[in-house]
C-alpha cells in the first residue's frame, strides 16, 4: 500500500474521547500511554487493530482507545484473541489484562496460548493485587503479604512465576517492562507487536490504592543482566532465579508461528455447514 494513502498519526490520535476512571497514580495510565505512542512509532492503520481484554482494572484499556476492540469475559481475552486472529490473520491483535484475569482464571488459556504460538501480543498489567475488587491477593502476590482482609496472615502459597511459565508453556518471547519507565516500555510494546508469533510482555504498573508499598518498585527494577536469553536452558535458569524486578526482553527464539487458513470470500457459508452435519 501507498505510505503516502495513510495520514501521519500520532499517540493521541489513537486516543478514544472517554477518560481513564484508573485511581490516581495507577501505572495504568502509564501502559497506556506507552501503548499508544507504540501504535504511532509502528504506524498502523488504525482499522487494522483490535484490543481485546477481558475483567480487571487494567481490561478498561480498549475503551480508551481509538481502534477496534472487545471488552469479553473473565479470563477469557486470550480465546477470544484467538478466534479473532484465526479469523483475521490480518489485523494485528493486542490483548491486555491483568494478573488475576491472566493468571488465575484465565490460567489455562495463558499456557495454550503460549504454545500455540498465534500471531499475538499480550501485554499484562502486574500490579500483584486484585485491584476492581478491592485488594485481594493474586497469583503473583507475595506469599507474606498482609495487608488484605481476606488473608490477614498472607496467602502461605508460592507465587506464580509468569515469565519462567510462557518459557515453559512453549512461548518465544517473553519481555518485562515497567510503568514507571514509559520509553523503555514502548521499546519492549514495539518488539512484541512486530514478533512474528505469540509475544508476552509483563508489566510492572504499581497499585497506589491497594498496594502503595509498589511507590518502592521504582527504586527495585533493574535491567535484567544477560538477557535476552536465545535458548530455553540459559532463560530458564535466567528466569527462575530471577527477583522478579529485572526489566527487558529476557526470552526471544522466533518458532514456527500457527497460521489459520481464512475463509475466501466465495466460500458459501450453507455449504460449510453441510461439512459438520451429523
Amino acid at each position: 500500500m501507498d505510505s503516502t494513502a495513510i495520514p501521519s498519526l500520532g499517540a493521541r490520535d489513537y486516543k478514544s474521547d472517554l477518560k481513564p476512571v484508573w485511581c490516581p497514580g495507577c501505572g495504568h495510565f502509564a501502559v497506556l500511554s506507552a501503548l499508544t505512542r507504540t501504535l504511532a512509532f509502528l504506524a498502523l492503520p488504525k482499522h487494522r487493530i483490535a484490543v481485546i481484554s477481558g475483567i480487571g482494572c487494567s481490561s478498561r484499556l480498549p475503551a480508551y482507545l481509538d481502534c477496534y476492540g472487545f471488552h469479553g469475559l473473565h479470563g477469557r481475552a486470550l480465546p477470544l484473541a484467538t478466534g479473532l486472529k484465526a479469523a483475521r490473520p490480518d489485523l494485528t491483535v493486542i490483548v491486555t489484562g491483568g494478573d488475576g484475569d491472566g493468571f488465575s482464571i484465565g490460567g489455562n488459556h495463558f499456557l495454550h496460548a503460549c504454545r500455540r504460538n498465534l500471531d499475538l501480543t499480550y501485554i499484562v498489567m502486574d500490579n500483584q493485587v486484585y485491584g476492581m475488587t478491592k485488594g485481594q491477593a493474586s497469583p503473583t502476590t507475595r506469599p507474606d503479604w498482609r495487608r488484605s482482609r481476606l488473608t490477614p496472615e498472607g496467602t502461605g502459597m508460592q507465587r506464580f512465576k509468569p515469565a519462567a511459565i510462557a518459557l515453559a508453556a512453549g512461548a518465544g518471547f517473553i519481555a518485562r517492562g515497567f510503568a514507571g519507565d514509559p520509553n523503555g516500555l514502548s521499546h519492549l510494546l514495539a518488539q512484541a507487536i512486530e514478533y512474528p508469533g505469540f509475544a508476552f510482555v509483563q508489566v510492572l504498573s504499581p497499585c497506589q490504592t491497594f498496594r502503595p508499598e509498589s511507590r518502592e518498585w521504582k527504586t527495585r527494577v533493574h535491567p535484567c543482566a544477560g538477557a535476552p536469553a536465545r535458548d530455553p536452558a540459559t532463560a530458564a535458569q535466567l528466569m527462575l532465579t530471577d527477583d522478579g524486578m529485572a526489566l527487558g526482553l529476557l526470552y526471544a527464539q522466533v518458532l514456527p508461528p500457527f497460521e489459520s487458513q481464512p475463509r475466501l470470500e466465495g466460500d458459501d457459508l450453507a455449504a460449510i455447514e453441510a461439512e459438520f452435519a451429523l
